[in-house]
């Protein structure tokens, strides 16, 4: 009898570990299978505001991106009505009850200017909003390098492709080692308080992959990456993306339904999403819609392209 329960005991042992280890995948093809990637679509809430009246509130952006089934939203800073802890409070909860991550403020600083007052006034400002990010529970603020300003007007240097003369009795070299030392110290609050500081392919100094990367290189930091703009490389855009897409931690994709507010970039986003797809990005993709039609309609339409280029990017 007990050699009976034995070998019953036995057979219903080894049939319960085998029928386990059948559910077990194959380590070696675990090994081999490449994991899904995992990028989420987001609205910068630029998207909605471009410096023009009527300013729509943030909260309005954040209850329209969830009506569109996006995750996140990136806030601009100059949209917001304020900077009081209710305010934040009350925009966290907004994106809490719509199911929306705050996934980046995006700030204007510029660290190129040849008076150390004028640096520290925007190291300061960075260091606030690196504050108010962790207010909202943004985990990632994007940062300007600056410029010379020489050309003063936006439009103007809109209409010389971005592209300015350095400030007299100056040097570009100046203007780097200013931008990279003012960096330098906004990284240990970053680190603080777990904000990520995002360096974007924007005018000035970061004009070229060549100059953000001068700026990312030269500083090794872990709160410290690329924010990969598609719409700011004017001329041959993708292998320019390229150079920039393995320093890039978050994403702001332009679109210009309508004609674009200063200049029209006909883009090709599923070869963008195999040039991000080839560096492993999985990070977000916010939409920055700079087009002249409606943006109600203007965004639902960059959206639903970006949904299909991102889903067929292999």
């Amino acid at each position: 009898m007990n050699n009976k329960k034995l070998s019953r005991r036995s057979f219903f042992g080894s049939a319960v570990v085998g029928a386990a280890f059948a559910t077990v995948p194959n380590r070696t093809a675990l090994a081999q299978s490449k994991p899904a990637r995992r990028v989420k679509l987001g609205i910068s809430s630029y998207s909605y505001w471009h410096f023009r009246p009527p300013q729509m509130p943030i909260e309005t952006v954040i209850e329209k991106a969830s009506a569109l089934g996006v995750e996140g939203v990136d806030i601009l800073h100059r949209q917001m009505e304020g900077e009081d802890r209710a305010y934040l409070q009350k925009l966290k909860r907004t994106a809490f009850v719509n199911g929306i991550d705050l996934i980046c403020l995006s700030i204007h600083q510029d660290f190129v200017d040849p008076d150390p007052a004028e640096r520290q006034k925007n190291i300061d400002h960075t260091l606030r909003c690196i504050e108010l990010a962790y207010e909202m529970g943004i985990p990632s603020i994007r940062l300007n390098s600056g410029r010379w300003n020489t050309i003063r007007s936006f439009d103007k240097l809109m209409e010389n492709r971005g592209e300015e003369p350095v400030l007299p009795g100056h040097t570009e070299e100046e203007g780097f080692k200013w931008c990279i030392d003012c960096i330098e110290k906004c990284l240990p609050k970053a680190a603080e308080h777990g904000v990520l500081l995002a360096l974007e392919n924007h005018w000035g100094l970061t004009r070229s992959p060549q100059g953000l990367l001068k700026i990312l290189n030269a500083i090794d930091s872990p709160w410290l990456g690329a924010l990969m703009d598609t719409g700011n490389f004017l001329e041959d855009p993708y292998p320019k993306l390229a150079e920039i897409a393995s320093k890039a931690v978050f994403v702001q994709a332009k679109t210009y339904y309508g004609g674009g507010e200063w200049y029209t970039l006909d883009l090709d986003y599923r070869r963008i999403a195999k040039i991000l797809a080839d560096v492993n990005y999985n990070g977000y993709v916010s939409l920055e819609f700079e087009g002249k039609e409606a943006a109600d309609t203007g965004v639902a339409k960059s959206i639903e392209m970006l949904r299909s280029a991102f889903s067929m990017e292999g």
